[in-house]
């Protein structure tokens, strides 16, 4: 099955939008779950406002169609940066296949939608190392992270990765840095100043995020850990693949790719340091983790590794259908 997403044709539209449907096959016996938190930032009121209430088969449509965006805008950009030796479409495979591998991956979330501007973040911290004016862009990458920590407050924690990209990308620029964190703040000023001005200036906390460490209380079965050992055992093999490859990579590339990791690295624990989040938080990691394992899927010149780890997804996807559509009817 890998080798249909092994090269870059329209026809692969196609060939994904089938995996979708199958990774979630159990949609046909129940929409997925909307689930919110209040407190979360501004998606999360349009997540309660206007998704929660639609009808049950448009919010199918909904979830189908914020996958296979995201995994098409990811798989894009990793193939406009040149992220890899080829133009190949199983960036979006691995996000899609991803996406199975829990049940709390398969609700619609403030997290999956936030993943879009966690996209859009990365594309722009890629043009940091050629851009002719450097300044500019950092406050709209500053103005970009403002609005999606207000967003989603989770997000907050790309300050770090925005930093970390800056100090990786180009040589310190006192004026450089001061730029990128009045493009943060400006977001917060004007929400500060029409809650002053509203008589609301108490509400301001409600728009920061609140950092507390906590364990989400995890239900964890035989597959559940089998799938997690999947899920890390492609990570590891994409990350090896592209230990071995970057070698060859312009150092723009390699900039690129330390990025992301920055970026795996601050996503894997989002659910157990930010208040009120559970593990429908970890979402967020799907978008470093497709990146990486693509290497596992691309790079290795025979099909026999990456066609075991595909069934090995496989595997663990059919038994998440079938626990869904058995143990949970209304799911």
């Amino acid at each position: 099955m890998v080798f249909l997403f092994r090269d870059k044709s329209v026809i692969n539209f196609f060939f994904l939008l089938l995996l979708s449907l199958a990774v979630h096959l159990h949609f046909f016996s129940g929409p997925p779950l909307v689930i919110a938190n209040l407190h979360d930032g501004f998606i999360s009121e349009f997540v309660i406002k206007y998704i929660q209430p639609l009808p049950l088969p448009l919010l199918v449509v909904v979830y189908h169609g914020l996958l296979l965006f995201q995994a098409l805008r990811l798989n894009s950009v990793l193939n406009n940066l040149r992220m890899f030796h080829q133009q190949a479409h199983v960036t979006a495979m691995a996000y899609i296949l991803f996406s199975g591998f829990f049940p709390e991956w398969s609700a619609i979330t403030p997290a999956l939608i936030a993943n879009a501007l966690l996209i859009w973040i990365f594309l722009q911290l890629s043009k940091l190392y050629t851009h002719p004016s450097p300044k500019a862009l950092l406050f709209n990458i500053g103005l970009l992270l403002g609005v999606t920590i207000l967003c989603y407050h989770p997000t907050s924690i790309l300050i770090c990765l925005t930093l970390f990209a800056l100090a990786i990308v180009r040589p310190f620029r006192l004026a450089e840095w001061l730029v990128l964190f009045m493009g943060i703040i400006i977001p917060f000023y004007f929400l500060a100043s029409y809650l002053y001005l509203s008589n609301n200036i108490g509400q301001l906390h409600l728009f920061l995020p609140t950092i507390q460490f906590h364990l989400p209380i995890i239900k964890g079965d035989v597959w559940f850990w089998m799938g997690l050992s999947v899920f890390v055992l492609s990570l590891l093999t994409g990350i090896y693949y592209w230990q071995l490859n970057s070698g060859r990579m312009i150092i723009q590339i390699r900039k690129n790719w330390g990025v992301m990791i920055g970026l795996l690295l601050l996503m894997l624990p989002v659910p157990f340091v930010f208040k009120n989040e559970t593990i429908y938080a970890s979402v967020l990691s799907l978008v470093p983790m497709a990146a990486f394992a693509s290497n596992a899927y691309l790079y290795p010149k025979r099909l026999i590794l990456p066609n075991i780890l595909f069934w090995l997804s496989a595997a663990i996807v059919i038994h998440n259908n079938w626990h869904l559509v058995k143990y949970n009817p209304s799911f």
